[in-house]
């Protein structure tokens, strides 16, 4: 027989790999560990009861093991090894998966939209060029991505947008703009305790002559009071939270649910739901249920969304009953992340520990 072998394979590396059909996953932790949060696709045997369950592994398949941050997955992949099993482990476990992206790019209204999917969590930003300028919206902590993305195309950053202040990871917004030297942007009514420049409706930032990025909205309150939203002449639309593909953001993070539904409510008839349906939405984040292709955008045309979202269609009174009824979960260690967010203190904070687990932004 031959020696089984272990091995390591980094984040990257696995998204590669996984629309390949020879991947088998093998998630090791517990079974409420892999309910509340798991990479798509994967096959849970918890490490106890993994020997005895032996015949549930294919043969003839390529197996990755994974738990929450290695140590479970090491030890799934020696019991495998004494078996005769090879096995890869994935370094770092869902902690890598929270911070493992992959990009997608395509032309909007004659501007280039690069997405950045940050897979494990369901965070997605963009960097929107054209000629030599670009506009960061969303960023995450991992700065340096942003600064590659624009300098391969050959773009200067000029501005950093948040559509809004995030409650489920940690905006990279501040220090992107500090070590690119890039304008920082906000809405004043979400409560950031730092200097910025304010947001006004119909501010535009030229990104190249005839071509610019236009603040469609500010604000449009309901997931927060400053929630904001960017376009491009009438081709495309960022939402933030508002508006995602499988629902609609959430309106009870500051305690006042109904309220804030109402709210929402009215910004997404008075500001959204009017414009053009083939205008394309790309939203700050999506849930379990968006399936993620390797290049192709999470993004959809406002018209499927129309037809397919049944809250777009609810009376003011039914959205709002339905919206404070169907929250649940709320982001975990949201206010400190809010507090961080917002201007507060982050000392020698873990942000992957911070940030453990899926967003959880939308109305389930």
């Amino acid at each position: 027989m031959a020696t089984a072998t272990i091995s390591s394979i980094n984040g990257d590396d696995f998204l590669a790999r996984m629309d390949d059909s020879r991947l088998f996953l093998l998630d090791v932790r517990e079974p409420d560990e892999v309910e509340a949060w798991h990479i798509p696709g994967a096959h849970n045997i918890p490490l106890g009861s993994l020997v005895e369950r032996l015949n549930e592994l294919p043969r003839d398949m390529d197996l990755v093991v994974v738990c929450a941050m290695g140590a479970r997955a090491h030890q799934g992949a020696d019991l495998l090894a004494e078996r005769g099993i090879s096995s890869e482990v994935l370094e770092g476990g869902m902690g890598t998966w929270a911070s493992t992206y992959d990009i997608v790019t395509g032309e909007f209204g004659g501007a280039t939209v690069v997405q950045l999917r940050r897979r494990g969590k369901g965070c997605l930003s963009y960097v929107v060029g054209a000629g030599t300028r670009a506009v960061v919206i969303d960023p995450s902590r991992d700065v340096q991505r942003y600064l590659d993305v624009a300098a391969h195309h050959g773009w200067e950053i000029t501005h950093v947008l948040d559509t809004h202040l995030h409650a489920d990871h940690l905006s990279g917004a501040r220090e992107l703009t500090s070590v690119s030297g890039a304008t920082l942007c906000l809405n004043p009514a979400d409560p950031f305790g730092f200097e910025f420049e304010p947001l006004s409706d119909g501010k535009t930032i030229e990104l190249t002559p005839g071509i610019n990025l236009a603040v469609s909205s500010v604000t449009v309150p309901g997931h927060t009071e400053g929630s904001t939203m960017y376009q491009i002449a009438d081709a495309a639309i960022f939402t933030g939270d508002t508006l995602f593909l499988e629902s609609v953001g959430r309106p009870d993070l500051a305690d006042e649910a109904e309220g804030y539904a109402h709210h929402l409510y009215h910004s997404l008839h008075e500001r959204i739901l009017p414009l053009d349906d083939d205008i394309t939405v790309f939203p700050a984040h999506y849930g379990s249920g968006v399936e993620v292709t390797t290049g192709e955008f999470v993004a959809r045309d406002l018209g499927s969304l129309r037809r397919t979202l049944p809250a777009l269609r609810l009376s003011e009174a039914e959205f709002v009953g339905w919206a404070v009824k169907n929250v649940k979960d709320r982001p975990g260690n949201y206010r400190e992340i809010v507090r961080i967010n917002a201007g507060g203190a982050s000392g020698d904070v873990d942000a992957s520990a911070l940030e453990v687990g899926p967003n959880r932004c939308a109305i389930a």
